[in-house]
């Protein structure tokens, strides 16, 4: 495969500062539509989205998880013809960087890979953008993955692309903080075609609704493990 279309899904709460930058950074020629999903944001998430060119669509069901599933509803009611090879993931509060989509979707057009996550464990991290708790859960969520499933990861990172067959597949159902170790466990059980880039990561705009609040660390941590176990 040469030619593809991408997408993208950002899901997004209260990210006004950042979501700018982070459609601003997306090389556009390489893909056809940016979709943020608007995760009941009350401040001015919305309109600056709009304003730099992305679709938007809203899900007042709160969870990351949730706003993800809303924007492949989205995706899934377009004609046939109309849906995309690939789906890619980015956060929207500017930690990843966008300008590194081609890379991540490079494995799947040369390669024909089904998933390829952004790892920031291979990649760049700038100091003081992960906290420690999100350095050990990686770690060990990975690990539990290698031991269960015999799944090589280094990372549940957000910045990731998977194919749109693939993405159907796996049919995700995750609302909240399991979202993105549902994929690979679920793409390990499936026996898809996966691997990880080096990506460069750096500290969010603003202040993390998970690893910035010590509830935050727990919910995240428990449901991660809890969707690891579940879907052995």
């Amino acid at each position: 495969m040469s030619a593809l279309t991408v997408d993208v899904i950002i899901p997004a709460f209260n990210e006004e500062k950042s979501i700018a930058l982070v459609l601003g950074d997306i090389p556009q020629s390489a893909v056809r539509e940016v979709i943020v999903c608007n995760n009941a944001s009350t401040d001015n998430t919305v309109e600056v989205a709009r304003q730099a060119g992305a679709t938007v669509l809203t899900e007042n069901r709160k969870g990351y998880g949730s706003a993800c599933l809303k924007g492949i509803t989205y995706l899934k009611n377009k004609p046939s013809a109309e849906q995309p090879d690939v789906v890619v993931f980015l956060d929207g509060d500017y930690s990843d960087h966008p300008e590194q989509l081609p890379d991540l979707v490079r494995p799947i057009r040369q390669k024909g890979y089904d998933l390829v996550i952004g790892s920031r464990a291979l990649g760049e991290l700038e100091q003081g953008a992960m906290q420690p708790q999100q350095v050990f859960g990686n770690w060990l969520a990975t690990s539990l993955i290698r031991l269960f499933y015999k799944y090589e990861f280094t990372d549940l990172g957000p910045f990731r692309a998977i194919t749109w067959t693939a993405l159907q597949e796996i049919d995700m159902k995750d609302p909240d903080f399991g979202w993105t170790v549902e994929m690979q466990v679920k793409a390990a059980k499936h026996g898809l075609k996966c691997t990880e880039v080096p990506v460069r990561y750096r500290r969010r705009v603003g202040v993390s609704k998970v690893s910035g609040t010590i509830r935050g660390t727990i919910l995240a941590g428990h449901k991660i493990l809890w969707t690891i176990f579940k879907l052995i």
